[in-house]
Order: structure tokens, then C-alpha cells, then sequence
């Protein structure tokens, strides 16, 4: 993100701005994923494949103990992600959407042509804790790994199902009122439900800093 917490301009013209390095620690950070996944906004607006990319990173996954090409996952509430988009192009691994009711029937079928597998998880809002439940028991998901956008880690963060927050912050400031944030949508309504984190490490290399925090789990 930039210095001032967003993670594209407002337009959603800019979302790249981060260095080399960062872009190979994500890369590196799917060598260890058993599936990524990414909001529907985010498949639509980018030609993304949210695959494992260069031969060197899936010769890392299977020395990780993974399959050679992660499992890929597309978040779409309302069904809206669109069957033409570049990732539906790509048949290297399974294409997984989550969706919920709000998902018009035709939608739903248009997705079924394209996609492995359709799950409804919710009425108006992804369930994510059912729906990790059910990634893990029909495609063995152990370890996801979601790469945006603001909305669904949001939401993610408001379920309790975040292990862990990789975040590097870039020398530069968006700004804008509408640009989006790390964590957009609902967010927390009240300081004490936020979600409490732990900086586990933090590192400098030139004008960007990496950080990695951990979830600090609520006491019932």
C-alpha cells in the first residue's frame, strides 16, 4: 500500500506502484499456498491469472511438498465476475468462485461453463468461515493465500480468519477520499472489535518497508 494506506488510486487506474522485490515476494509468498484467491474487481479490472507464474516458482512448490500449480479462487458476492476475463483463458489449475443467493441464475450458469467449481457460501455475504471449511474439505486447502481487494479482506478481517498480514508500504501518497484502502467495505464499528495484530517482523530495503503481522486470536 501507499504511505497513506491505499492500495490503488480512485479511478482504480493506478493499483501497481510497489518495487520488483515486492512483486517477488508475492510470488514467493504463492510457493506456499495451497490455493489464492481475489475478488471479483480485482480478476475484472487486471489481467490477472493468479497462477504460481515462472518455472522457478513451481519447481519452489513442489520441493514445498505442493502440486506444481496452486488452485486459484474468485470472490464474487453477487456472481458479477465476468466469464470473458483473462484468468477463465488460463486452464493450467482449477478455478473455484464463491459466490452467494444474491447470484442471479443466469449468472450462476454462465460461471459453471467457465469455472471448476461454484459454491454458493451465504445469503448476502460470503460465509468465509464456511466456505475455508468447505476449501478444505473438497480441494484440501490448507494454506490460502488472497491477494486483494480491499472489500474482501475486509471482510475476511470481520469473519476471524486471518492468520497472518504481509504488508509492504511504498514511498508514495494517492490520496483521494474514494481511492481504496487495505481493508475496505464494513470494517470494524467500533475500536474494540478491531482486529488486533502483532508486528512480527519488519525489514527495510530502500525506501519501502515489509512488514508481517500476526492475528491475535480473541479470548472466548
Amino acid at each position: 500500500m501507499t504511505a497513506d494506506g491505499k492500495i490503488a488510486s480512485a479511478n482504480r487506474a493506478v493499483s501497481t506502484f510497489s518495487s520488483s522485490r515486492d512483486r517477488e515476494l508475492m510470488m514467493s509468498l504463492r510457493t506456499r499456498a495451497d490455493a489464492v484467491m481475489s475478488g471479483a474487481r480485482t480478476v475484472d479490472l487486471n489481467p490477472v491469472t493468479l497462477g504460481p507464474g515462472a518455472a522457478k516458482y513451481r519447481r519452489l512448490r513442489l520441493r514445498n511438498g505442493l502440486a506444481e500449480y496452486n488452485l486459484r479462487v474468485i470472490v464474487s458476492g453477487s456472481g458479477s465476475v465476468d466469464p470473458k476475463a483473462k484468468i477463465f483463458e488460463k486452464r493450467f489449475s482449477p478455478i473455484i468462485v464463491l459466490t452467494t443467493r444474491r447470484a442471479e441464475a443466469r449468472r450462476l450458469a454462465a460461471l459453471r461453463k467457465v469455472a471448476d467449481d461454484v459454491k454458493i457460501c451465504g445469503t448476502t455475504e460470503i460465509n468465509f468461515p464456511m466456505a475455508l471449511r468447505w476449501l478444505r474439505k473438497k480441494w484440501k486447502v490448507r494454506r490460502l493465500l488472497c491477494e486483494g481487494g480491499g472489500e474482501v479482506h475486509d471482510a475476511l478481517l470481520r469473519a476471524g480468519v486471518v492468520d497472518e498480514l504481509y504488508l509492504t508500504v511504498c514511498p508514495k501518497i494517492l490520496g483521494g477520499r474514494l481511492a481504496p484502502t487495505i481493508a475496505d467495505g464494513r470494517g470494524a464499528p467500533s475500536l474494540a472489535q478491531a482486529t488486533r495484530m502483532r508486528c512480527v517482523s519488519s525489514r527495510r530495503v530502500g525506501d519501502e518497508m515489509f512488514f508481517v503481522f500476526s492475528t491475535i486470536r480473541k479470548r472466548s
